[in-house]
Order: C-alpha cells, then structure tokens, then sequence
C-alpha cells in the first residue's frame, strides 16, 4: 500500500473501497473483503445510508480502528452549521466510532453556506473528532472562496475523474494549494463496459498481463491521486488492488493523456437541484 501525506501530515492511503449504491448488507460484505485484501481505506457518506453496517464491519474484521481510514460525507439537506453538528454526530453513531479520518462537504450549494458549513467541521477537526476535512464535487472557484475565507485550509477535493475526464487542471490547481485530489467514479461507473472496450487501454494491458481496471488503477497512482473504486464482488475487490507490483512507463502515461475527452457524467457542480 501506499499512502499519501496531507497537508497536516495525516496519511491517506492511495486506494480505497468505495461504496455508494452498495446496500448494508452488501457493503458489510465487501468491507469485509476489501480489509482483508489489503485495503485500509473505507469510503462512505450519509446519504448512502450504509454507514452502520460499514461500521459493523470494520468492527468484525478485528483491525484495529487506527489501521483503517474512515471517510464519510455530510449530505447537502444537512448542511449549515448547527445541522452540520448533529449530522456528523448521528453519523459517529452510526459508523460506531468516536471519530472519522476524513469528512466532506459531499456537494456545493452555495458559498456562504458552504462557509457556514466548513466552520462547523473546522471546530469538529479542532476537537479531534476528525482527521482531515474536505470537500466533494468542489471546483476551482470553490476551493478558492474557502482558501480565502477559512482557517483551516481544505485538505481533501474528491471529484468524478476518470480515463475520459482527467480534471489535469483542477489536479494542478489542488496540487499548488496543497489539497489533496480523489476520485470517485474512476472506472466510469454505468459506461465501465465503454472503458473495458477502449483498445489504447487493452493494448497498454496485455503489455503488462494485467487487465484495463487495473491499468487504470495504476494510472491513478502514478498520478497521485487517491482512488475509491466501488465494487461488491469478491474477486474484483482483490483484483482491483493487486495494483502495486507493476508501473506504466511514460509512453504509457501519454497515450493515456490523449484519452481525455472532458466528459463528465454526473452534474456540473454549480447545477445541482438536490
């Protein structure tokens, strides 16, 4: 595993479980799998309505709490600062815990409230109930409004990035202000069959005896950004960290480049009705 420094010196493991759309018991089962595959970082949020089984099940792996890193995401209907308080407690609840490694805004919905929110989660991190703080679905007008107007810096941006959207911008951006870049969505989630089919990738796979979801794994890596694939199946949570054993060289790494389309396929985010 590789793990990654935040700006506070907190370490980010470099790849994680996602696990939005996995139900309870589906998620308990694939948290299980991923810790004993190796992982030790576990995304989840509120709204995904898993958290306690996600709990659960860091709890039955018999881990220790401090080897796993814990994400979870305040929900845009509980932002706001007292709202922000008694959500991210109901989520300690749930999750079973006495503290999260890392907790985001999940959408913007607005600078002043998006401020309002952060202090709350600002006097949560000086607490020490959490670890890092951040943000999700964060552009670079928005980051910059809270570089300017908070006092602790956010340390994480997690945004859709993929193969065919490759946010080399906004990486750079997060990259001079310190804040560290995630991916969800990194293997295109509904169009993943459009990804399998992409033969730059094929070729770059049977170069390395590995197949497209892991070459595209490895692509996150040597970028250094953090990547929470989502997945409930057994062998595909093993496959997908198995990761760590092979790099992509920089002819690689370039015709990866000239894959990026800028396609996004969830909303922009100063267009959200929810």
């Amino acid at each position: 595993m590789i793990y990654l420094d935040l700006v506070n010196d907190c370490k980010i493991p470099i790849i994680g479980l996602g696990t939005w759309r996995s139900e309870p018991n589906d998620a308990y089962n694939a948290v299980l799998k991923a810790i004993e595959s190796g992982y030790r970082h576990i995304d989840t949020a509120a709204v995904y309505k898993n958290e306690e089984m996600i709990g659960k099940a860091i709890k039955d792996s018999k881990i220790p709490r401090s080897e796993i890193f814990l994400t979870t995401k305040l929900w845009n209907s509980d932002q706001g600062y007292q709202n922000t308080k008694k959500a991210f407690i109901e989520s300690l609840k749930k999750l079973d815990t006495n503290y999260v490694d890392l907790y985001l805004i999940h959408w913007f919905k607005g600078y002043d409230l998006a401020l309002e929110t952060y202090r709350a989660i600002e006097e949560l991190y000086a607490e020490g109930k959490i670890k890092a703080i951040g943000v999700s679905n964060f552009n670079i007008h928005h980051l910059q409004y809270l570089l300017d107007n908070s006092k602790i810096k956010p340390m994480v941006n997690q945004v859709e990035t993929h193969i065919y959207l490759q946010n080399h911008f906004l990486h750079d951006f997060c990259k001079q202000n310190n804040i560290q870049l995630e991916a969800y969505a990194p293997l295109m989630s509904r169009k993943i069959n459009e990804l399998l089919a992409n033969e730059t990738l094929r070729k770059i796979a049977e170069k390395y005896n590995k197949n497209v979801v892991q070459v595209v794994l490895r692509w996150f890596i040597e970028r250094r950004i953090v990547v929470i694939p989502k997945s409930i199946t057994p062998e595909r949570i093993e496959a997908n960290i198995q990761i760590f054993d092979f790099s992509l060289d920089e002819s690689d790494m370039a015709e990866i480049r000239k894959l990026n389309r800028g396609m996004k396929m969830f909303p922009e985010f100063d267009n959200i009705d929810y």
